[in-house]
Protein backbone atom coordinates (compact mmCIF):
# COMPACT_ATOMS: atom_id res chain seq x y z
CA UNK A 1 0.00 0.00 0.00
CA UNK A 2 1.17 3.65 -0.86
CA UNK A 3 0.44 6.90 0.84
CA UNK A 4 -1.90 7.50 -1.92
CA UNK A 5 -3.92 4.88 -1.06
CA UNK A 6 -4.07 5.46 2.56
CA UNK A 7 -5.06 9.44 2.11
CA UNK A 8 -7.99 7.82 0.11
CA UNK A 9 -8.94 5.67 2.39
CA UNK A 10 -8.73 8.17 5.16
CA UNK A 11 -10.59 10.95 3.06
CA UNK A 12 -13.36 8.09 2.07
CA UNK A 13 -13.70 7.54 5.89
CA UNK A 14 -14.74 11.10 6.21
CA UNK A 15 -17.28 10.89 3.82
CA UNK A 16 -18.98 7.73 4.93
CA UNK A 17 -18.88 8.43 8.80
CA UNK A 18 -22.92 10.15 9.10
CA UNK A 19 -23.46 12.11 11.90
CA UNK A 20 -24.69 10.22 15.49
CA UNK A 21 -28.43 11.42 16.50
CA UNK A 22 -28.43 12.90 20.00
CA UNK A 23 -29.45 10.39 22.56
CA UNK A 24 -31.36 12.02 25.56
CA UNK A 25 -30.52 9.60 27.65
CA UNK A 26 -25.98 9.85 27.24
CA UNK A 27 -27.35 14.21 27.75
CA UNK A 28 -28.47 13.78 30.68
CA UNK A 29 -25.89 11.40 32.01
CA UNK A 30 -23.34 13.84 30.37
CA UNK A 31 -25.10 16.74 32.55
CA UNK A 32 -25.85 15.15 35.89
CA UNK A 33 -21.49 14.27 36.16
CA UNK A 34 -20.60 17.58 35.07
CA UNK A 35 -23.21 18.83 37.57
CA UNK A 36 -22.03 16.56 40.28
CA UNK A 37 -17.93 18.04 39.37
CA UNK A 38 -18.90 21.88 39.53
CA UNK A 39 -20.84 21.21 42.90
CA UNK A 40 -17.35 18.61 44.04
CA UNK A 41 -15.62 21.94 43.63
CA UNK A 42 -17.46 24.64 45.32
CA UNK A 43 -17.66 22.30 48.10
CA UNK A 44 -14.02 21.54 48.07
CA UNK A 45 -13.44 25.16 48.12
CA UNK A 46 -15.80 25.59 50.77
CA UNK A 47 -14.52 23.79 53.22
CA UNK A 48 -10.71 25.14 52.55
CA UNK A 49 -11.96 28.40 52.41
CA UNK A 50 -13.93 27.44 56.40
CA UNK A 51 -10.98 25.77 58.03
CA UNK A 52 -8.58 28.59 57.58
CA UNK A 53 -10.97 30.89 58.89
CA UNK A 54 -11.02 28.41 61.75
CA UNK A 55 -7.66 27.47 62.42
CA UNK A 56 -7.37 31.49 62.35
CA UNK A 57 -8.89 32.05 65.46
CA UNK A 58 -7.34 31.78 69.10
CA UNK A 59 -8.69 29.78 71.99
CA UNK A 60 -9.50 31.61 74.91
CA UNK A 61 -8.17 30.34 77.93
CA UNK A 62 -9.44 31.28 81.35
CA UNK A 63 -7.06 31.51 84.45
CA UNK A 64 -7.46 31.82 88.04
CA UNK A 65 -11.43 31.15 87.76
CA UNK A 66 -13.48 31.38 91.25
CA UNK A 67 -14.27 27.94 92.40
CA UNK A 68 -18.05 27.50 92.67
CA UNK A 69 -19.58 25.42 95.93
CA UNK A 70 -22.53 24.96 97.43
CA UNK A 71 -21.85 26.94 100.25
CA UNK A 72 -22.09 29.94 97.48
CA UNK A 73 -25.12 29.87 96.74
CA UNK A 74 -26.71 29.81 100.54
CA UNK A 75 -24.84 32.42 101.54
CA UNK A 76 -25.68 34.86 98.39
CA UNK A 77 -29.35 33.79 99.03
CA UNK A 78 -29.04 34.93 102.71
CA UNK A 79 -28.20 38.25 102.51
CA UNK A 80 -30.95 40.87 101.55
CA UNK A 81 -30.75 42.62 98.22
CA UNK A 82 -29.23 46.05 98.51
CA UNK A 83 -32.14 48.82 98.26
CA UNK A 84 -31.90 51.91 95.83
CA UNK A 85 -31.95 55.41 97.71
CA UNK A 86 -33.92 57.10 94.77
CA UNK A 87 -35.86 60.10 95.60
CA UNK A 88 -39.21 60.26 94.86
CA UNK A 89 -39.12 63.62 93.17
CA UNK A 90 -36.13 65.11 91.26
CA UNK A 91 -35.72 68.75 91.11
CA UNK A 92 -35.39 68.02 87.55
CA UNK A 93 -38.04 66.34 86.59
CA UNK A 94 -39.93 68.34 84.00
CA UNK A 95 -38.23 70.99 81.96
CA UNK A 96 -38.95 73.46 79.38
CA UNK A 97 -37.82 75.81 76.96
CA UNK A 98 -37.15 80.17 77.91
CA UNK A 99 -38.65 80.61 74.50
CA UNK A 100 -41.50 78.50 74.38
CA UNK A 101 -44.75 77.53 76.22
CA UNK A 102 -44.34 73.72 76.30
CA UNK A 103 -42.88 71.46 78.63
CA UNK A 104 -41.04 68.08 78.40
CA UNK A 105 -39.80 65.28 80.52
CA UNK A 106 -36.01 65.28 79.90
CA UNK A 107 -36.07 61.88 77.91
CA UNK A 108 -38.24 63.59 75.12
CA UNK A 109 -37.46 64.36 71.82
CA UNK A 110 -38.24 67.65 71.92
CA UNK A 111 -36.36 68.26 75.01
CA UNK A 112 -33.47 67.25 73.58
CA UNK A 113 -33.45 70.10 70.73
CA UNK A 114 -33.77 72.81 73.33
CA UNK A 115 -30.81 74.00 74.11
CA UNK A 116 -28.51 73.90 77.38
CA UNK A 117 -28.78 77.65 77.55
CA UNK A 118 -32.08 78.04 77.51
CA UNK A 119 -33.69 75.28 79.46
CA UNK A 120 -35.83 75.93 82.44
CA UNK A 121 -36.67 73.39 85.25
CA UNK A 122 -39.65 72.24 87.17
CA UNK A 123 -40.52 70.34 89.85
CA UNK A 124 -43.80 69.26 89.03
CA UNK A 125 -46.61 69.11 86.48
CA UNK A 126 -48.17 71.95 88.28
CA UNK A 127 -45.00 74.26 88.76
CA UNK A 128 -44.78 74.47 85.22
CA UNK A 129 -48.61 74.96 84.36
CA UNK A 130 -48.64 78.35 87.20
CA UNK A 131 -45.75 79.92 85.11
CA UNK A 132 -47.80 79.63 82.04
CA UNK A 133 -46.50 76.30 80.31
CA UNK A 134 -48.45 73.87 78.93
CA UNK A 135 -47.88 69.93 78.47
CA UNK A 136 -46.70 69.08 74.84
CA UNK A 137 -48.43 66.39 72.53
CA UNK A 138 -45.49 64.78 71.13
CA UNK A 139 -43.85 63.98 74.64
CA UNK A 140 -46.09 60.43 76.11
CA UNK A 141 -47.31 60.49 79.55
CA UNK A 142 -47.86 64.23 80.27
Amino acid sequence: MSIKDFTKKIKGLGRTVRPRPIRIRELQDDLFLGLIIILVAFGAFGLGRLSKIEGAKTPIYIENAPTVTADTFATASSTAAPSLNVPATSSTQLMGSKNGKKYYYPWCAGANRIADANRIYFTSKADAESRGYTPSSTCNGL
